[in-house]
């Protein structure tokens, strides 16, 4: 009998299952959107039925997939997108509020509160993190304040939070299993690194009730097992695995030094540093790289805000093209960026700039800019700034020779070439693109016995296309120039 691992993949803009054999290649994909929700500017919402609803599609699809083929499955992990906030109610199940997405800027105000009573060293020497809106404690307190209910069922014990994978979790074992991986609790800004707890100093800054909070477990564990009524039959959930760190062990990024950089609706590069925790000069976070067998293993991370979600403004706002995958043809009509450039701050800017006020910005146009130059200038930006992160990396004493990428966007050759240009380092494209599922698979695989070791994983990865640097140096600097020139207009807020 055939033996597969099913990875739900709950991302920004839609939920995916994938089946995976034991060799992690993927075998059968479903795949459903969700909308996004902008009630105000800078604020962005999901409603967690919605994702509950396009989630149990997609399993139930991959499932059905599994038994034409006469196959089993073994064990589901989750992977998600990361610090987007739900709170429920613990007796109904219902949630209080929509989903607070981590793009969601609304806390911007408090934040500053919080750096002016003098919280940001507390909080990042606790965390790895600065103080943003981008993660979840400032979200969650924003619900405390704003939500009558919430605050009422905090106080009765009658409340819970959890980032995506939590929410999932408790729907598919049917309430019995509160609980989230270290990942995505190192990445709410109320948990601390080093002792691997929630941390009470800063839960008590936030007004927070630690008995809301999930058990925090290893990436590899036992988080109960789907509810027949939901699945079928009972499948036990052995992997959980925030986004970004899943992308990372897809990528089998288990060295120190080894470096992934994953381009999605945002993008993120992600630097296992091993056992030490490097605290960065330069505006980079400190976060948790994975945690297994009570072991915990940390990198260094770059958040960039708008990646692939600047090519879906072009396609769905803008109406320049029907199909992402248009653009690569569209950017090789031309033969350079014209001076045109993009700085997509369309919800601020991340790291290195942790600007939370910034806004877009086109700068160089003239008569004859049209839509192909704006689509290149928008796809360039996200190579611009993924060579803003490797260098403050640099400055931190870190360089990478290699970048393992994945994502919808590195699809594009034209990018992936650039992308080698711009940080002027080779680019390694897997085999297996869906990487970010698969690192969830891999760690489902290695609770339940599929894998012996991290060694073992690491069998599984292959290449599929490398990019060299081609680009000279005087282009290359002329281009990093301009695009300089253009973020300093964009942080003038």
């Amino acid at each position: 009998m055939k033996k597969f691992i099913i990875s739900i993949d709950a991302g920004t803009t839609s939920n995916r299952s994938i089946l995976f054999d034991l060799k992690g290649k993927p075998i059968f994909s479903s795949q459903k959107e969700f909308p996004q929700y902008f009630p105000k500017s800078g604020w962005v919402e999901h409603d967690p039925e919605e994702i509950w609803k396009t989630t149990i599609k997609t399993l139930k699809d991959v499932i059905s997939k599994a038994k034409k083929l006469k196959g089993k499955v073994l064990a589901i992990g989750i992977t998600n997108q990361r610090e987007t906030t739900v709170l429920w109610d613990k007796k109904s199940g219902k949630p209080v509020y929509k989903a607070i997405v981590w793009q969601d800027r609304r806390q911007a105000d408090y934040c500053k509160k919080l750096k002016k009573q003098n919280k940001e060293t507390l909080i990042f020497n606790k965390t790895g993190l600065p103080i943003d809106s981008y993660f979840s404690g400032t979200k969650i307190k924003w619900i405390l304040d704003n939500v009558p209910l919430a605050k009422r069922l905090m106080n009765n014990k009658q409340l819970l939070f959890g980032t995506i994978d939590s929410f999932l979790i408790w729907r598919l074992t049917k309430g019995k299993v509160h609980a989230t991986d270290a990942t995505n609790a190192s990445r709410t800004m109320i948990y601390n690194i080093s002792t691997n707890k929630w941390d009470d100093t800063i839960l008590k800054i936030l007004k927070i009730k630690k008995h809301i909070l999930p058990e925090v477990k290893n990436c590899a564990d036992n988080y109960g097992s789907t509810h027949p009524s939901i699945t079928g039959k009972i499948i036990p959930i052995t992997g959980v695995v925030g986004d970004q760190q899943s992308a990372s062990i897809g990528q089998c990024c288990f060295e120190p030094g080894s470096l992934k950089s994953t381009y999605g609706t945002g993008a993120f590069v992600l630097l296992n540093t091993g056992t030490k925790k490097i605290y960065s000069k330069n505006r980079l976070l400190t976060t948790i790289a994975y945690k297994i067998n009570g072991k915990t293993t940390y990198a260094m991370e770059g958040s960039i805000f708008i990646a692939g979600a600047g090519v879906q403004w072009l396609r769905d706002r803008m109406k320049f093209f029907k199909k992402a995958s248009e653009t690569e043809k569209m950017i090789n009509s031309l033969r350079d960026n014209k001076d045109v450039y993009l700085v997509p701050a369309f919800t601020g800017m991340g790291a290195p700039y942790w600007n939370q006020n910034s806004r877009g910005v086109l700068s160089g146009l003239t008569r004859d800019t049209g839509p192909k130059e704006i689509v290149r200038a928008t796809i360039e930006s996200v190579a611009y700034q993924t060579y803003d992160l490797f260098e403050a990396m640099k400055h931190d004493g870190l360089r990478p020779r290699v970048v393992k990428v994945d994502g919808g966007m590195v699809m594009n050759n034209w990018f992936s070439q650039f992308l080698s240009d711009i940080v002027n380092v080779k680019v390694f494209r897997p085999k297996v693109h869906e990487t970010t599922a698969l690192g969830a698979a891999f760690m489902a695989g290695l609770k339940i016995g599929c894998y012996k070791s991290l060694r073992d994983i690491s069998k599984n990865w292959s290449l599929e296309k490398k990019f060299s640097p081609k680009m000279k140096n005087k282009i290359r600097n002329s281009l990093i120039i301009g695009w300089s020139k253009a973020i300093k207009r964009a942080l003038i807020n």
